[in-house]
């Protein structure tokens, strides 16, 4: 796309888009050479397919002469063990009504955590010291208890509880961007631990997700309460934001991811029980719907660069292809209703990781609708103190063999798993 004129501006029924005189070009990736959206998403830069898909290709060569294989039974292929657990203090109830941990996120080195929620803090942990010399894939022993206080490398007071946290692409661990409760979008330079950016166009209603372009860091995007979308530039200095798109009926949204791999789509899920994909070049309208929950989609994430995967209170995961919008899993055996209880994918394992409200978490693999592994919470010894529900979890995106899955509850308590290939 070539310069814009003095002042470019689109205003549809469901999208208002506006760039001042001294954008030069669009924010956006250059229109692609094929046409159908639905069907040739474009990538912006090199892609790989996860090594688990070879064993689903291996599994579909297997259908030859018109004759079907017998439904494999899920089984797990992993060894997990819980290396640790960050608590507050040796009792768990203590201090929990204040410090849910409502979203939990693994930078791009994977080397740190940030942890955000109630306690209206962002804290930054070192895995290793998290670890605390377990190493994974190692046998399950004692795990080791540490005290969030001595745990963490150093934490930044936020003004307001915070319900969405996403690290800046190509800022070197350096920069993060948070959503608050206040319905304000701040991103934090966490070396000088001040707010660099700030964004309050959600009206004051509760900010669920915020998410950065890949093509473009100073690009991102949250989704409120409200029922929009944001779309903004950190490098703009105006009132106005990139694009405000109002997907669906106008019901809250609760999520929104850029692909990250690098393509032009922005996936959304809705309180109206319905996930949308939409082309960040076009936003008028979504070029795709994921219809099939029967209740609010609370999380969506890409798991391939052809699929998605979403959460909804429904008490169901579902795995979506991007080419025709279908269902191509269903996973249930978690307990969801009525409260955020995280999702997260490991791309090179397959693995689909989530909480639940029978305080446990929860693992499954893409292959299979059951659940493959889980945890109880409510178990853990030193820590246990009943009730409450795991809230959110985050994998490291490193490794084919072995792994690792952090998950956080309302109790206000951090556990680090690993986890061994067979």
């Amino acid at each position: 796309m070539g310069a814009l004129t003095d002042y470019w501006s689109v205003s549809t029924p469901n999208c208002t888009l506006s760039l001042s005189s001294t954008t030069t070009s669009l924010p956006f990736p250059p229109p692609p050479h094929v046409g159908d959206m639905n069907h040739h998403l474009p990538a912006i830069g090199p892609t790989q397919q996860p090594p688990c898909l070879d064993r689903l290709t291996e599994t579909a060569a297997l259908r030859t002469g018109g004759l079907e294989p017998e439904p494999e039974r899920a089984r797990c292929e992993w060894d997990f063990a819980l290396a640790s657990i960050v608590s507050s203090s040796s009792d768990s109830t203590r201090g929990a009504a204040s410090d849910t941990l409502g979203v939990i996120e693994f930078d791009h080195s994977d080397t740190h955590i940030a942890t955000g929620g109630i306690a209206r803090k962002i804290r930054i942990y070192s895995l290793r010291s998290l670890l605390g010399g377990f190493g994974v894939g190692e046998d399950d022993g004692d795990a080791a208890i540490i005290d969030h206080a001595s745990a963490f490398d150093y934490y930044i007071c936020t003004p307001a509880k915070l319900s969405s946290l996403r690290w800046k692409p190509q800022s070197g661990s350096r920069v993060i961007g948070a959503g608050d409760y206040d319905g304000v979008v701040t991103e934090y330079d966490l070396e000088r631990r001040v707010p660099t950016f700030e964004r309050d166009e959600h009206g004051g209603r509760k900010v669920w997700s915020v998410d950065y372009t890949r093509w473009d860091p100073a690009v991102g995007a949250s989704g409120s309460d409200d029922g929009t979308v944001q779309v903004w530039d950190t490098r703009s200095d105006g009132e106005n934001c990139v694009a405000v798109v109002k997907p669906g009926s106008g019901a809250a949204v609760c999520s929104v991811e850029f692909n990250p791999f690098g393509g032009a789509l922005l996936a959304v899920g809705c309180a109206d029980r319905k996930a949308y994909g939409y082309d960040v070049r076009k936003l008028v309208e979504p070029v795709m719907v994921f219809s099939g929950h029967a209740k609010p989609v609370s999380y969506l994430r890409f798991l391939d660069t052809r699929s998605v995967v979403s959460a909804s209170t429904d008490g169901c995961l579902k795995l979506w292809s991007v080419d025709d919008s279908r269902v191509v899993r269903t996973y249930r055996g978690h307990v969801n209703s009525r409260s955020f209880v995280g999702l997260s994918v490991w791309r090179n394992g397959g693995l689909l990781g989530c909480g639940s409200e029978s305080n446990e978490v929860y693992v499954y693999d893409r292959r299979w609708g059951e659940p493959i592994w889980l945890h109880g919470f409510k178990n853990d010894q030193a820590v246990s103190g009943g009730g409450g529900f795991v809230s959110s979890v985050c994998w490291r995106q490193t490794g084919e063999d072995d792994c690792t899955l952090v998950a956080g509850g309302s109790d206000g308590c951090l556990r680090i798993f690993t986890g061994q290939r067979r």
